[in-house]
């Protein structure tokens, strides 16, 4: 119990930060402090937020902040691979917020007249190695997911890091034979956690977040792909106002240091 009322507090004292930051330096201005007050409640009802999977575990985070900050308001999220989400949403999902795990998948979002103002990166996230506990094929290098004898697990070409692979890939000369192409980075950490495969390429945020169901292999050729993600308010969005301040709350301070906290670094 008091993990929970722990966290429940963290979270608390996050929101209270944001509602601040959204105040003017000046304490002493009584008429900044009402109006951020009015603008608080003035953000109510319900928000769907597309976001890449990777981001599952601090979007959830984020969303918990947000109702806190704002009562009256409901965050959901659709988490699934980039491009799976743009698919999605030009096909007519009905969305308020799009986060991608790349610039190549939101530049097809505003393309397509989906995307209201212009993306705004938040963060960036490079690529690691993840193999079972014991890490018993002994993968040590990038070279080694090569070797035939291993059942090496990675994303779809089309996916953000699938894209990323295959630049790794080309920039080292070395050819990854799969034995499968996820549509997810989270459906390649759990093949690898449920010993499906000997490793998988994922996200350094997500082997983090997997802790101790796996060992984390890095390599410094993952410089050569970095992935950097962008967030935007939908031109559809129904709520234009709430998903706004999600935005504002991802990109702000409080946001950053969420993001932080699980591994990515600053765009």
């Amino acid at each position: 119990m008091n993990s929970l009322y722990g966290r429940a507090a963290a979270v608390l004292a996050a929101a209270t930060l944001v509602l601040a930051g959204c105040s003017s330096s000046d304490s002493s201005d009584t008429s900044a402090t009402t109006g951020t007050a009015d603008s608080a409640s003035e953000i109510s009802g319900d928000i769907t937020v597309f976001a890449a999977a990777s981001l599952t575990a601090t979007f959830t985070e984020l969303g918990e902040m947000f109702e806190v900050a704002y009562p009256g308001t409901s965050v959901s999220f659709n988490f699934a691979g980039s491009s799976d989400l743009v698919a999605q949403l030009t096909q007519g999902a009905p969305g308020d917020v799009f986060a991608s795990a790349d610039t190549t998948n939101m530049t097809k979002a505003v393309d397509a007249e989906l995307i209201a103002g212009e993306p705004t990166n938040f963060a960036t996230n490079t690529l690691t190695i993840v193999t079972p506990p014991g890490n018993p094929k002994n993968i040590t290098s990038f070279a080694d997911l090569a070797n035939p004898d291993n059942l090496v697990v990675i994303c779809a070409p089309q996916v953000p890091c699938g894209a990323a692979t295959a630049k790794v890939e080309e920039a080292t000369g070395v050819d990854i034979a799969p034995v499968s192409e996820e549509s997810a980075v989270t459906d390649v950490l759990g093949k690898v956690i449920s010993g499906q495969a000997d490793a998988g390429l994922v996200y350094v945020t997500d082997a983090a977040g997997a802790g101790d169901q796996v060992v984390t292999v890095g390599f410094p050729e993952s410089s050569e792909a970095v992935n950097t993600y962008p967030i935007a308010v939908l031109s559809d969005s129904a709520n234009t106002a709430a998903a706004e301040a999600f935005e504002e709350l991802v990109t702000s301070p409080e946001g950053r240091q969420v993001l932080s906290a699980a591994g990515f670094e600053a765009p």
